[in-house]
């Protein structure tokens, strides 16, 4: 099996299940493939197995069969962008904080090594949000898991977010900004702004303002079949466009668009986890004394 592994630096205390991942891995006689600077750091804390090679973006993975994604979400939401339109599953393992997207733990990298092998895991399709610029901002890498938003800059006062679906003019946001979510970004940035939950297969967008100065403007939930359009007012003269963890100041004059991109990233979940149960256990839901016991979170 063909193994790639994208990771962020770790503490200590998880570095023994780290390093018996690569020993099961060797033992198994994977070929492991680990991104440059991720083998720099791993180089000086753990004993690899003899074999490896490593990768930069850029690189194509071509012939990967599985990526592993080791750290917080924000590590996974990087790994999207090394896989791209080659869909190849991705596991996230969780050595971060808050891990709604890898929700692997280090206790269990064992069990889900041998569920890959044994084909015990399921396919989750998740929703990708492509942004198109006029002149161009994010290069090849202008697609998203989470979100992507249009935010003042830190000295500059509140903007008006003027929006069109499909080319029909829908509000004028006066705020700090806005943000479109995918489903599985409707628990990142958007449900900090008010935003519903999704369920991961829902084929919708959030339009959620950011801080809004008209208290009446909600969010809302639209088709991700339409694509949603931005001309942005406001005393300074440049703002930042952010996308994922990626963010950039761009010049008012930039038109952009958003749609939902062609291809999906596809996460791997065992098959004790859902995201029902993620929600209960990331987000303290059923932590009420009135419900049944004995009922997992």
């Amino acid at each position: 099996m063909k193994i790639a592994i994208l990771g962020k630096p770790f503490d200590d205390e998880a570095a023994p299940a780290i390093q018996a991942l690569f020993d099961d891995l060797a033992a198994r006689r994977a070929e492991v493939r680990i991104g440059e600077a991720y083998r720099t750091f791993l180089s000086n804390r753990i004993r690899l197995p003899e074999g490896v090679t490593e990768f930069r973006r850029g690189d194509s993975l071509r012939g990967v069969q599985f990526v592993l994604s080791i750290g917080g979400d924000g590590t996974l939401l990087d790994t999207v962008t090394y896989v791209g339109s080659l869909q190849i599953p991705i596991l996230g393992i969780h050595t971060g904080r808050l891990g709604f997207l890898a929700t692997i733990t280090p206790d269990r990298i064992a069990q889900a090594i041998d569920a890959l092998y044994k084909g015990h895991f399921n396919i989750e399709e998740r929703s990708l949000i492509r942004v198109d610029t006029d002149p161009d901002v994010f290069g090849s890498l202008n697609f998203g898991l989470n979100e992507f938003s249009v935010l003042k800059r830190d000295t500059s006062s509140m903007i008006v977010v003027h929006t069109y679906i499909d080319g029909e003019y829908l509000n004028s946001y006066w705020a700090d900004g806005l943000v479109v979510a995918t489903p599985t970004g409707s628990t990142g940035y958007s449900l900090s702004c008010g935003g519903p939950v999704m369920l991961p297969q829902t084929n919708n967008f959030i339009i959620a303002p950011v801080c809004p100065h008209n208290l009446n403007v909600r969010p809302l939930v639209v088709s991700d079949q339409s694509v949603i359009s931005f001309e942005i007012e406001g005393r300074s003269t440049s703002y930042m466009l952010a996308l994922d963890s990626r963010s950039l100041p761009v010049e008012a004059s930039v038109q952009i668009a958003v749609r939902r991109e062609t291809f999906n990233a596809r996460l791997v979940k065992l098959n004790h986890v859902n995201f029902l149960s993620t929600l209960r256990s990331k987000l303290n839901w059923g932590l009420d004394r009135r419900n049944p016991a004995g009922i997992q979170l």
